[in-house]
């Protein structure tokens, strides 16, 4: 079981996948995915951003990534994205964009749903059938976590929710990936609800309750509309702009 020892502050924690364009290949060959992982170890160094989980698969890819700055996220992926596809196309002769739809972004909005984003992540190359075992699949960061001493990837948040203790750490979070993440992290091409059916939405749900008027009620009360709301689908950061009550609280329902 995780014991979840800690809560650490989300914020800055953003889950990003970028996929190929006309799902056509963004790695062809060994080559291409070490170029990639060099690329992104540069970008980390340059603007001081932490990777924590991440997998590479032959037409998309997986980052968890936490910036310090606002906005250092945009800024990485341009650094790395635009560099990686000039190079891309260099190589094989090709022209056009390689990244459909640039690339997609959400944040994470608890410990919880950081640890299972982690799995889910890593457990990518099963579902697609690209490796038997976790262990064996040579581009994704679960190696990192199992040998240890990665100069790319920050294992000590994920691991601190385990065990202090570091073997007992690894033996949990080897254990924690041996049952099937059932959650979609995939950030697919849904049509996206816009600010106002959001809005709309979390006003009809509240019923005679103006959304504004939430962070007045009794804790009790405030905080068993919060849970419903969340239960409803509605994500953290909509109820937050919607009530004005912050994410910490939100989170703490």
């Amino acid at each position: 079981m995780t014991r979840l020892p800690r809560q650490i502050s989300t914020t800055g924690y953003y889950h990003i996948v970028f996929r190929g364009v006309n799902h056509c290949h963004l790695f062809e060959e060994d080559e291409d995915y070490e170029k990639f992982l060099a690329l992104l170890a540069a970008v980390k160094d340059n603007l001081g951003l932490k990777v924590h989980a991440y997998c590479l698969l032959s037409n998309h890819a997986h980052l968890l990534i936490h910036e310090d700055e606002p906005g250092d996220i945009i800024l990485a992926m341009r650094k790395l994205l635009g560099p990686y596809a000039n190079w891309f196309n260099r190589k094989y002769l090709r022209s056009g964009s390689l990244i459909a739809n640039r690339y997609k972004s959400l944040c994470v909005e608890s410990d919880g749903y950081l640890l299972a984003l982690v799995r889910y992540i890593h457990q990518n190359p099963l579902v697609a059938g690209m490796a038997k075992r976790i262990e064996m699949y040579p581009y994704s960061s679960y190696r990192d976590y199992a040998r240890g001493g990665s100069t790319l990837v920050d294992t000590s948040v994920v691991l601190g929710f385990f065990s202090d203790d570091d073997q007992k750490a690894l033996d949990a979070f080897v254990s924690f990936h041996a049952t099937q993440e059932t959650a979609d992290y995939s950030l697919s091409d849904g049509i996206k609800k816009s600010e106002k059916e959001i809005q709309d939405g979390i006003a009809s749900a509240l019923g005679n309750i103006k959304p504004s008027a939430v962070c007045g009620l009794p804790r009790q009360e405030r905080n068993a509309i919060l849970g419903s709301l969340r239960k409803r689908g509605f994500s953290i950061r909509q109820i937050e702009r919607a009530t004005g009550i912050s994410r910490k609280i939100i989170e703490r329902t």
